[in-house]
């Protein structure tokens, strides 16, 4: 009796394990507050990125690359569901900060990941993958961590925006219990060691059946602590000249491009890099003064390029053309349908995308069936250089909008002209203006997008904030 139960689990089981079985692994790194220019193989003078760069040559290459918003927790929410952060309403980093005296009042926007969206994890759990998530998590309390959202192991996710230490133990004076969902480590082993070290323990275990490695990386966000030998090693290196000159940030970096090559040395070992796909990027522009995202005009927090334009990098084994490079304009809510599709993974009527996948790109078969990418930002980011105040913007071809809500002012700039957003031309192009505007909100009201209101209390002879001294920390 108890053979032909076996045999009869067989029969109708076995078709649906064998094609899960026969599924690509799919690994999504996410380094925080990383610059486009931060890898070598995107033009860094400082930063040793050997095994990233290595990556890249094996891989397909994005130079026109976008997070979903200029600050981290939107972003992660708009790749796990692929859908807009203006659709979802988690439109800042939680739990945000207003200014002392805001002339525009911000949404009750959601400070969480609301369980009724789906995300990949679920979607690929559902499918017969092992699903992990590794690393920063930063969408809500205990009630929305990565458990409740389709991951089997969460490891160091919570609700906090940084860690308390990257230097174990991963404890400070204001946060004195530390990382709950991660033990402390040896006495000064560094956090970023820690999760490749987690990630390759999944990887290893999961080795038999498909996977799913979400590894949203602490580093390189603050505080800046870079392990001690390899701050010495670019002290030692740095020189006056140089565009990317922080060596504690540097030693970051390098730590992160580390833990891309024990991961991958990992996959050769056990024999599975040949069907693991490997995906590296950013949540948003590098922070300055930390980093430096020259060309792009600011960074982190910023209406402007260098606070959304990101480095990104797609290995499909057997698929994508080593060192092929796309300029094709793309951001971070593609890699929902993208992985869908690569998986081969049923599709849910449930799930309607914002993103497009970008398999005709990667196996250069075709173009994208989309002309204009969005970004609504309707909060403060008053203590960041250059920091945004509410905002819209749209990318349509070469041409960018963005529209302010404090005053009602756009700005249009060229970016095949003027990268660096120097050059407003709204003033040069009214009817383009015109119409780009009219089609940013008309997206906007498309996707119920919330919109800043004006404070009934705000003082017109204060300004809105009191700028800190910057510090390239």
């Amino acid at each position: 009796m108890r053979s032909l139960l076996a045999f009869l689990l067989l029969v109708f089981c076995g078709t649906s394990v064998d094609a899960a079985n026969n599924r690509p692994n799919v690994i999504f790194v996410l380094i925080d507050d990383l610059g486009w220019t931060d890898f070598g193989c995107f033009g860094s003078d400082l930063y040793q990125t050997p095994e990233l760069d290595r990556l890249a040559a094996d891989s397909m290459k994005f130079t026109a690359a976008y997070s979903a918003c200029t600050v981290c927790s939107p972003t992660r929410a708009a790749f796990l569901t692929g859908r807009y952060p203006a659709r979802l309403h988690v439109t800042d980093w939680i739990p945000g900060q207003m200014p002392a005296n805001p002339k525009m009042l911000v949404p009750d926007w959601t400070k969480h990941l609301a369980h009724e969206e789906v995300t990949i994890a679920e979607r690929l759990r559902e499918a017969g993958y092992a699903t992990a998530s590794i690393g920063k998590w930063h969408l809500g309390d205990e009630a929305y961590f990565p458990e409740t959202h389709g991951f089997d192991i969460n490891i160091g996710g919570t609700h906090r925006p940084e860690p308390p230490s990257f230097n174990s133990p991963y404890r400070s004076e204001k946060v004195p219990e530390g990382i709950p969902t991660i033990p402390d480590g040896p006495s000064g082993e560094h956090l970023t060691d820690r999760l490749a070290e987690e990630a390759v323990k999944f990887i290893s275990a999961s080795r038999d059946r498909p996977f799913f490695l979400y590894l949203p990386h602490f580093a390189v966000h603050l505080p800046i602590q870079g392990r001690p030998d390899l701050v010495e090693k670019y002290q030692a290196i740095k020189r006056a000249g140089l565009r990317h000159r922080n060596a504690g940030y540097a030693a970051m970096v390098e730590s992160v491009d580390m833990s891309i090559g024990r991961i991958r040395q990992a996959l050769a070992d056990l024999g599975i890099a040949d069907r693991t796909i490997l995906v590296v990027t950013s949540d948003n522009g590098g922070r300055v003064p930390t980093t430096s995202n020259v060309p792009l005009r600011a960074g982190k927090g910023s209406a402007y390029e260098g606070g959304v334009r990101v480095p990104l990098i797609v290995h499909w084994p057997g698929v994508t053309k080593p060192g092929s490079v796309s300029d094709a304009p793309v951001m971070t809510i593609d890699f929902f349908p993208t992985i869908v599709e690569m998986t081969a993974t049923r599709p849910d009527a449930k799930t309607r995308p914002d993103g497009v996948s970008l398999v005709p790109l990667l196996k250069q078969t075709g173009h994208l069936e989309r002309d204009a990418l969005f970004w609504h930002y309707p909060h403060h980011q008053h203590y960041q250089q250059e920091g945004a105040m509410p905002y819209s913007a749209m990318r349509e071809g070469k041409w960018r909008l963005i529209e302010f809500f404090d005053d009602g002012a756009f700005e249009l700039y060229d970016l095949d002209a003027d990268v660096g957003e120097r050059h407003n031309l709204a003033g040069a192009y009214p009817d383009l203006a015109a119409r780009m505007r009219e089609r940013l909100a008309a997206w906007r009201t498309e996707v119920g997008a919330q919109l800043p209101t004006p404070n009934p209390g705000y003082n017109p002879g204060l300004p809105q904030h009191i700028p800190k001294p910057k510090v390239a920390n």
